[in-house]
């Protein structure tokens, strides 16, 4: 049970998500959280960083899709300059925004990465969905009430799967 908290794959950041690495895990679209894995929760716009990332992604026929707890105007005001589908109001770790993702990209489980900074939300909803999960590092140490919470039980399952020996992209 507690395996579905576990990630397939750790990053520093979603610039340690090349094309390449997904290619060769036969990755064709990601799904992305938003809020402190492409930016700190409290920035409105994409960096030219992250905007580069996405482009780079894209220019190798990966898809890409934001899915946020956020709400929608936060959520849009993101997505829609860079011409990226998204899905607001998500209710992650349940399944139904990840798995609208997929139908939306057209691709099968297996074809579809989830990339996040929550292991609660993001890894467990994906790993829920049966997709590749990658966890990076949140961007910022603050987070809203919610996140902090999930933090602490975040940090337990990370420490517990440490000291099991699961956590090999430690190594």
């Amino acid at each position: 049970m507690l395996k579905r908290f576990l990630p397939n794959d750790y990053v520093e950041s979603i610039h340690n998500v090349t094309p390449e690495m997904l290619k060769q895990h036969n990755i064709k679209g990601v799904i992305t959280d938003l809020d402190n894995t492409l930016v700190a929760w409290d920035e409105p716009d994409a960096t030219q960083e992250v905007i580069d990332w996405i482009q780079s992604l894209q220019s190798h026929d990966i898809q890409v899709v934001i899915i946020s707890n956020n709400n929608e105007e936060r959520v849009s005001t993101f997505s829609i300059p860079l011409n990226v589908s998204f899905i607001s109001k998500a209710r992650k770790p349940m399944q139904k925004a990840f798995n609208k993702a997929r139908i939306d990209m057209g691709l099968n489980r297996n074809d579809v990465a989830v990339v996040g900074d929550q292991v609660l939300t993001d890894v467990f909803g994906g790993n829920r969905s049966k997709f590749y999960t990658i966890l990076v590092v949140p961007i910022v140490k603050t987070d809203g009430f919610f996140t902090r919470f999930n933090r602490i039980v975040e940090r337990r399952l990370l420490n517990y799967f440490r000291r099991k020996g699961y956590l090999h992209w430690e190594d």
